[in-house]
């Protein structure tokens, strides 16, 4: 366990296998944040759609409450204040209007408050082929705003699965002080075998930033499938912690003074410049000359 430091902390990651039962994911949530508080951690992400993986719109509609009156937002930070944890809920759906949800993500503070929610900006309409279609935006409506929030140890910013696809995103919260970029997810295993590594080991190398990335893994009741193996990932691009498929706990001690030490090694976060982009014209000579 990391001590002494006013950087440095345990994280873990939970990676789940949520089904079409509300209470039973939270249920199985609240075990495997109780496991990981149990090994020392004090922050503890949990993926993308942490209490519900449904594909049917009336089943989700009618399954998912306001946050005023979420029962899995109240259980959630009821866990957090008990075991006295940063608990970051990767996301849960949520009703903002009737017929409308938000992809939202908790930050909660160990005295049970929300410090921060982050509504998922880039939705994932998608179709991947072989009657693999995906239309986020058909039921949530996207986020308008960045998030970031102050821990301990340093500056969070926060994404959400689709996200990971967007370096402009990541980039500008690292530029605003983001040292370690959560990545919570439900990757499908289509993607997520061709490009989850690459692509979260890009966002840390270009940002100088820890990666800590909590996905679904397996075969779902719906009928999905997502890739699993959760990932923490250093500033310089190691995989500090991975798992498998089936749920489980990953853990990893973590030090923000790294994140300084890479961007002091190379600092391309302060080298940006502004630029045109330019479509070259070809030659509008009138005589071609072929050599033979």
């Amino acid at each position: 366990m990391v001590s002494g430091s006013k950087t440095a902390f345990r994280a873990a990651l939970v990676q789940m296998r949520a089904g079409r039962d509300v209470g039973r994911n939270v249920t199985d949530a609240v075990s495997l944040i109780k496991e990981a508080a149990s090994k020392g951690a004090v922050y503890i992400q949990t993926p993308e759609c942490t209490t519900l993986m449904e594909l049917d719109q009336p089943r989700l509609m009618a399954e998912t409450k306001p946050e005023q009156s979420n029962p899995a937002l109240q259980a959630f930070t009821d866990a957090a204040r008990k075991q006295k944890i940063w608990l970051h809920i990767g996301s849960m759906a949520v009703k903002v209007a009737e017929g409308r949800l938000a992809n939202r993500s908790y930050l909660i503070a160990p005295d049970g408050n929300v410090a921060a929610r982050y509504d998922k900006i880039h939705m994932f309409d998608v179709d991947l082929g072989g009657g693999e279609i995906y239309s986020e935006s058909a039921n949530y409506q996207a986020g308008p705003s960045a998030m970031l929030a102050d821990l301990p140890w340093g500056r969070l910013g926060l994404t959400i699965c689709y996200d990971l696809r967007f370096p402009a995103l990541h980039r500008a919260l690292a530029k605003a002080g983001a040292k370690f970029i959560a990545g919570p997810a439900a990757f499908t295993r289509t993607t997520g075998e061709a490009h989850w590594h690459t692509l979260l080991q890009a966002r840390a190398i270009e940002t100088g930033t820890f990666i800590l990335a909590a996905g679904q893994g397996g075969l779902h009741e719906n009928g999905r499938e997502t890739f699993g193996h959760s990932l923490i990932i250093s500033p310089w691009g190691e995989i500090l912690a991975e798992a498998g498929v089936d749920p489980q706990v990953i853990i990893a001690d973590i030090d923000a003074a790294y994140a300084d030490q890479i961007r002091r090694k190379i600092p391309s976060l302060m080298h940006d410049r502004d630029f045109d982009v330019v479509v070259a014209t070809p030659s509008k000579s009138p005589h071609l000359v072929h050599e033979q």
